[in-house]
């Protein structure tokens, strides 16, 4: 199947418990330009008191979408307000994901060597506006 690009541009969220103390946040800001901007927060959640940010990291590089084809290369990292370059030698900073579902609202796709599947939900600015 065959998505329009233009659907993935934006900003985008998802959320995440990876056990019952521990939860991560993302932010995607996927530009027209190819260029993105990802922000993964990880909370320490509290019964008694406000979650805690145990880690943030942002990634900078560029995306694509082919097909049913997403793919992104990271190329610069920022890590407690300090820029560095990612490692493009390395191969984790280069992933591919098969398009599930791609609409103005739910943004679905699976990993294609871990099989892992995310679902992201488009910000929308204007709450009740189409």
């Amino acid at each position: 199947m065959k998505y329009e690009r233009e659907l993935l541009c934006g900003r985008w969220f998802r959320e995440e418990t990876n056990t019952p103390n521990e939860k991560l946040i993302e932010y995607a800001q996927l530009n027209a330009d190819g260029s993105f901007e990802f922000t993964f927060i990880t909370l320490q959640v509290k019964v008694d008191a406000a979650d805690e940010i145990v880690e943030q990291v942002i990634e900078l590089g560029d995306w694509g979408l082919v097909g049913d084809i997403h793919f992104t290369i990271t190329k610069d990292e920022i890590v407690d307000d300090l820029l560095y370059a990612a490692d493009l030698n390395d191969g984790n900073n280069y992933h591919a994901y098969k398009v599930l579902q791609l609409n103005h609202h739910v943004f679905e796709y699976q990993h294609v060597e871990t099989n892992e599947t995310f679902i992201m939900r488009k910000v929308t600015d204007n709450i009740g506006h189409c």
